[in-house]
């Protein structure tokens, strides 16, 4: 599979699942969550979902606001599955993983240590 259709399958899987947890996974475990990345397998039988997961502050999320919501998103994995082989009926529909992408929290201490130098 030439690497831009992978590309393209990626991209349609953190769209699908995005959204699928924006708007309809009602966990209460999993908090603010984007879906930054998704890196699927040539052969499509897994996909690796990367996620970021803020604080209830806005802020970097603690430990137990990520492992909660790596929790809450494995145990949906069932639904979101589903989801994502009716959205884009492809001949096989990868096993999702969920994984933590600590980017965002490190862009946000960060930016937290730029603000105190400046004040």
């Amino acid at each position: 599979m030439a690497t831009g259709r992978m590309r393209r399958v990626d991209e349609a899987i953190r769209q699908v699942v995005g959204d699928a947890v924006a708007a309809d996974l009602k966990d209460p475990r999993v908090g603010f969550v984007t879906v930054t990345d998704v890196r699927t397998s040539p052969d499509l039988r897994h996909a690796r979902v990367y996620v970021s997961v803020l604080g209830a502050d806005g802020g970097p999320s603690e430990e137990q606001e990520r492992t909660d919501t790596l929790d809450g998103l494995r145990s949906a994995h069932g639904f979101l599955q589903s989801r994502l082989a009716g959205e884009l009926r492809m001949k096989r529909t990868p096993a999702l993983e969920f994984f933590y992408d600590d980017t965002t929290d490190r862009a946000l201490r960060l930016e937290q240590l730029i603000q105190e130098r400046e004040s």
